[in-house]
């Protein structure tokens, strides 16, 4: 069997290039190593709920043609994210806006909680922010730093925001607005019926082959540039490779950092509502999970029982899920240089995330992948 591509990887990026190849006429196979499509977006059904298994995702765009585009392989609700955050016994509203400012000061007006802010970020007269901290205690003073800013970012990135460069931040929201929209893009929700219903419908009529590993499953031909299945089989005239970038290349330059995430999934039963609200995040340091995600309140559930799942941040090492690329100096040099090395590959397109190492929104994702397929036709 001839191929025209071999998609490596069945998350949201490898789907849309190849559901968009198919409509053009070409042959595509697409492979995963895990044992399910939808990559780190995928959902599964518990008690009639779906559980985000790899993190909470919230889809949400000022792209109205990337709007319409997801449209068609899902129907979308009206969720709104808008997550809580809970420092030592108190509740506070995300992003930082004048329902977090009233609970924290007890103030009534957009004035009165700008002047607090800005008298303590004058006090502290920072000019050139060395590190995260002293950026971040310049954008928003200390209360909020101490309390919102501080533990949560030191968990995400296993260690203390002294020794983080303040690039990290290089804004924080702050809305002088009762406002506790997370996003400020007109199109957001969640897909009834969760995302994997909707990789299914991008994947549909294309093959699948799960549980499979590129470098298990096919060897380069070097005498044409194209790879074959190390059965002899099937060809493939080009490749589209979503994973690591660095692990392509057998980590010939180094291996790029990340951070990983572990979770923790629980089924209550019995308990119709936990926490009364989809995400709630936990700043303290000394709590070891950074948030609670509540799945059914994505989708407005009504199930008698629910499904919770804390998110732990981890260290990664290789052999770990990577989840979060540390876009740091030091690795954006070393990302360029296996760029390099890409640039020099004939048939072999790099995509998403870990192709790319870059975080990416899901609705840039859709964007790069589109792009893609548009100039291989």
């Amino acid at each position: 069997m001839k191929y025209d591509y071999l998609v490596v990887g069945a998350g949201l990026f490898g789907a849309v290039f190849a559901s968009q190849m198919k409509q053009n006429g070409k042959k595509c196979l697409v492979i995963d190593k895990r044992g399910h499509i939808a990559g780190n977006i995928y959902t599964e059904e518990i008690r009639g709920i779906h559980v985000h298994k790899y993190g909470a995702h919230i889809f949400h765009t000022s792209d109205r043609k990337i709007w319409n585009y997801v449209n068609e392989f899902a129907e979308f609700n009206n969720y709104i994210n808008s997550p809580v955050a809970v420092y030592r016994d108190e509740l506070y509203n995300l992003p930082f806006n004048m329902n977090t400012f009233a609970k924290m000061w007890n103030v009534r007006t957009p004035k009165e909680a700008a002047e607090r802010i800005q008298s303590q970020i004058a006090d502290m007269k920072i000019t050139n922010p060395a590190n995260l901290e002293e950026q971040a205690l310049s954008l928003v003073g200390t209360d909020i730093y101490e309390k919102l800013v501080k533990g949560y970012t030191e968990k995400q990135w296993g260690r203390d925001c002294k020794e983080l460069p303040a690039f990290i931040i290089k804004r924080l929201p702050v809305r002088f607005t009762f406002d506790n929209n997370y996003f400020k893009d007109p199109y957001q929700g969640i897909p009834k019926g969760g995302y994997t219903r909707m990789v299914e419908n991008l994947l549909d009529g294309i093959e699948v082959q799960l549980a499979t590993a590129f470098e298990d499953f096919v060897r380069k031909d070097e005498k044409s540039d194209t790879y074959i299945t190390k059965d002899g089989q099937h060809t493939f005239q080009k490749v589209l490779y979503t994973g690591m970038i660095d692990a392509f290349f057998d980590y010939c330059e180094g291996a790029l950092e990340y951070r990983s995430l572990a979770f923790e999934t629980e089924l209550l039963e019995g308990e119709e509502n936990y926490q009364g609200n989809a995400v709630v995040n936990y700043t303290e340091r000394e709590v070891p999970f950074t948030r609670i995600i509540e799945h059914k309140h994505f989708e407005f559930g009504h199930q008698p029982d629910t499904v919770i799942t804390r998110e732990y941040p981890r260290a990664w090492k290789r052999g770990d899920e990577p989840y979060y690329p540390v876009n740091d100096e030091k690795n954006s040099a070393l990302y360029q240089k296996y760029v390099h090395l890409a640039a020099k590959q004939k048939n072999v397109l790099f995509g998403g995330r870990l192709g790319q190492y870059q975080y990416y929104d899901m609705d840039k994702v859709i964007a790069a992948a589109l792009e893609m397929a548009e100039s291989e036709m």
